[in-house]
C-alpha cells in the first residue's frame, strides 16, 4: 500500500498544480483590449476646418461641372 501511494504522489502533486494554475488563470482581472493599448491616430491639427470650406464647392469643380 505504501508502495502505491509512492507512485501516485507524483501524479498527485502535478494534478494540484494544474489545478492551482487553472484556478489563477480563471480568477484573474481581465487584459485591457488590444486596440487600447497606447495607439493612438495621428491627427492633423487643423484638418476639419480646411475640409469645410471644399464641402461647399470649389472653382476647380465648378469650372469641370460647365
Amino acid at each position: 500500500m505504501a508502495i502505491v501511494a509512492f507512485l501516485l504522489l507524483p501524479v498527485v502533486t502535478m494534478l494540484l498544480y494544474g489545478m492551482d494554475r487553472t484556478e489563477d488563470w480563471l480568477t484573474r482581472a481581465p487584459r485591457p483590449p488590444r486596440h487600447a493599448r497606447g495607439r493612438h491616430l495621428r491627427l492633423i491639427h487643423g484638418g476639419r476646418r480646411q475640409a469645410a470650406p471644399a464641402a461647399q464647392g470649389t472653382p476647380e469643380t465648378e469650372t469641370e461641372a460647365a
